[in-house]
């Protein structure tokens, strides 16, 4: 095996994973890529392996965690982009919405991030990066995200646990949690409206979250953070 690191990134196929694959690549890591239709919307190459499943789903974890150890030898980096976000009024959030959250949310960090230790820990190294929400550490009027932020939240606590957990052993696990980014998942949302989410009026770019996921994925004395690209609106009132 050469000495490129590999990275695998979940919720691959758009935006904010879409994003991160092309960084990673760009920066000469072998890629694991994973997301429901992965295959439809990237091109595998000698550098790119794409597994195509639900993240929630032990079988898809386990299949993208074992083509990075055969075809690239290590797990340097592992990113869990995958996730969902529902906003109703609480009361109003259902069982269906409730199962959906957590498996796409909690599921599909719990199982890959478990199977990507065991190896890590044979390596005495990497680190995780997990994508949460702002929104988990500074609700706004109006936008009603509790559930959604029942499973960001508790990923924001999870990583800081396991910073301590696994510290002696080197791994590192932090957290980058943005405000509103301009990906798919806003399309239907007016763009004045967005810009009021964040003290600094704008939208985030992708690569303002990939620049972020990079950062952490190399500051080795960096772990139990959480990395807010909000605009600052984590910070209070504005």
């Amino acid at each position: 095996m050469s000495g490129k690191k590999t990275a695998i990134v979940t919720g691959a196929s758009q935006g904010i994973g879409a994003g991160l694959v092309e960084a990673f690549l760009k920066e000469g890591y072998y890629v694991v890529a994973t997301s429901r239709d992965v295959t439809q919307s990237l091109t595998a190459s000698p550098n790119l392996v794409l597994v195509d499943g639900d993240i929630g789903k032990l079988e898809t974890a386990a299949r993208a965690v074992e083509a990075a150890i055969e075809q690239f030898g290590t797990i340097d980096v592992l990113v869990t982009s995958a996730g969902i976000f529902r906003t109703k009024p609480f009361a109003d959030f259902t069982t269906e919405d409730f199962n959906a959250l957590v498996s796409t949310n909690l599921l599909g960090f719990l199982y890959i991030t478990q199977l990507t230790v065991k190896q890590m820990l044979k390596q005495k190294s990497g680190n995780v990066v997990s994508i949460t929400a702002a929104l988990a550490d500074q609700p706004i009027a109006g936008i009603n995200a509790s559930v959604s932020m029942l499973t960001k939240g508790g990923l924001n606590t999870l990583i800081r646990s396991l910073a301590i957990e696994y510290a002696k052993e080197g791994i590192r696990f932090n957290a980058v949690a943005p405000g509103v980014v301009d990906t798919p998942l806003h399309k239907d949302n007016a763009k004045d409206s967005l810009r009021t989410l964040q003290p600094m009026g704008r939208i985030a770019q992708v690569k303002d979250v990939v620049d972020a996921v990079l950062y952490l994925a190399q500051a080795g004395q960096v772990t139990g953070e959480v990395l807010h690209v909000d605009g600052g609106a984590h910070a209070g009132r504005w």
